[in-house]
């Protein structure tokens, strides 16, 4: 039995992932591709922010607990107006709900299998399962696409600058690094 758990192959990654955390696009999804693993995205409404049921006002007087606190923190960044701003057209364009759309837009991207809704309510989970009625246009997934587009690099990627600040440029790395360090100039150590 215990051999078996070792030979048997990753088949899905739980990750969070919505229209305002795409950190997954840029190493766990092509990772995912690569190795056909399914992909399992969780916090697709980013604590309920992506609901539409939130205003600057109310998201500003929440309380300090667990989902407040993560909704007051997404209601801080203006992008996630913006996003939520174009969600909520969408919703209106097309006689759906801002959930229904976010959880839509998920469930079109690559790789994704099953994503995990939290619905606490059957009102909520009958909401969620009508997002399999429809599907967003080509031009609709690039309007989110693009108001979401993330303004920056994910870590570890965006942490590779401190190589020229604290190594140095044209410092010599193994050859197995020299994909990550090709992209700063540096030299490679001859040996493997």
């Amino acid at each position: 039995m215990f051999i078996n758990c070792i030979l048997s192959p990753f088949i899905g990654l739980q990750t969070r992932y919505n229209l305002l955390d795409r950190s997954l696009e840029f190493d766990l999804q092509p990772a995912c591709a690569e190795l056909d693993v399914g992909i399992l995205p969780w916090g697709i409404v980013a604590e309920g922010f992506l609901t539409g049921k939130y205003t600057r006002e109310s998201a500003a007087a929440l309380k300090p607990e667990a989902r407040g606190f993560s909704v007051a923190i997404h209601s801080k960044i203006e992008k996630n107006w913006k996003i939520l701003e174009e969600v909520t057209t969408i919703s209106k364009e097309i006689d759906r709900t801002p959930v229904q759309v976010a959880l839509n837009w998920v469930q079109q991207k690559p790789g994704i299998t099953s994503p995990i809704i939290g619905a606490r309510t059957v009102t909520q989970l009958e909401e969620n399962l009508k997002t399999l009625e429809f599907k967003l246009t080509p031009e609709q997934m690039k309007r989110l696409d693009e108001v979401s587009k993330p303004a920056e690099i994910p870590f570890p990627h965006s942490y590779t600058y401190i190589f020229d600040r604290h190594l140095g440029k044209n410092i010599e790395v193994p050859k197995k690094f020299e994909p990550v360090a090709s992209a700063y100039n540096f030299g490679r150590i001859n040996n493997n």
